[in-house]
């Protein structure tokens, strides 16, 4: 059984963790999940039922939960965005960066250089942020620009949380195409602008 220890994580690594873990097993298979709280737990709870797999128990010792759930089928499905429920008191530090295009200003070629530009100075003097959400054209640089998704792939092995919209990505016709990061939903954007210290916004 594969068993995924999940306390003392933020939304939505709780969610992320256990969608790994579900990846890693065969159909008819458990993965057991330890969680703190039960904002993680309604999270994990719902990334699941979304996905059909079965919630085998639920048992509750010294204030934490312990999941066991079933995967139901071979895979785990790829339209079920990553959701995240933050309890009201919660407020996570660092900066929160909204990419909504795949260009800087107007002009097409200068922007690309300058978005590539963006994100190079980021890794080479390490000012990163907590999380980028790409949405509308922003999810071309996690799909198709094989140079962005690189640079993605390298604030992601830093530390940087990266997600893409995936009601963008769907109507695109991106969705088998992310290659960084995680599916997210809206929802995941506009709890980071109310959660975290500072909202950046890019389009």
């Amino acid at each position: 059984m594969q068993k995924v220890d999940a306390r003392g994580l933020p939304c939505p690594q709780p969610v992320i963790k256990t969608k790994e873990a579900l990846e890693q097993v065969g159909a008819g298979e458990e993965v057991e999940v330890l969680l703190d709280n039960e904002t993680s737990l309604n999270n994990v709870k719902k990334f699941v039922t979304a996905q059909g797999h079965e919630i085998v128990s639920l048992d509750k010792k010294d204030g934490e939960f312990i999941l066991r759930i079933k995967k139901t089928s071979g895979t785990v499905k790829k339209d079920v965005p990553i959701t995240c429920e933050l309890p009201s008191s919660k407020k996570e530090k660092g900066h929160f960066i909204i990419i909504a295009t795949d260009i800087m200003g107007p002009e097409r070629e200068l922007g690309k250089i300058l978005m590539k530009a963006f994100f190079e100075t980021m890794l080479v003097h390490e000012m990163l942020p907590s999380r980028i959400f790409l949405m509308n054209r922003g999810v071309f640089l996690s799909t198709l620009e094989e140079d962005f998704i690189k640079l993605l792939k390298e604030l992601e092995k830093k530390g940087v949380e990266i997600f893409t919209c995936g009601t963008c990505l769907k109507y695109f016709n991106l969705e088998d195409k992310l290659k960084v990061g995680h599916r997210a939903g809206t929802d995941v954007y506009l709890e980071g602008i109310f959660y975290f210290d500072k909202t950046v916004w890019i389009g």
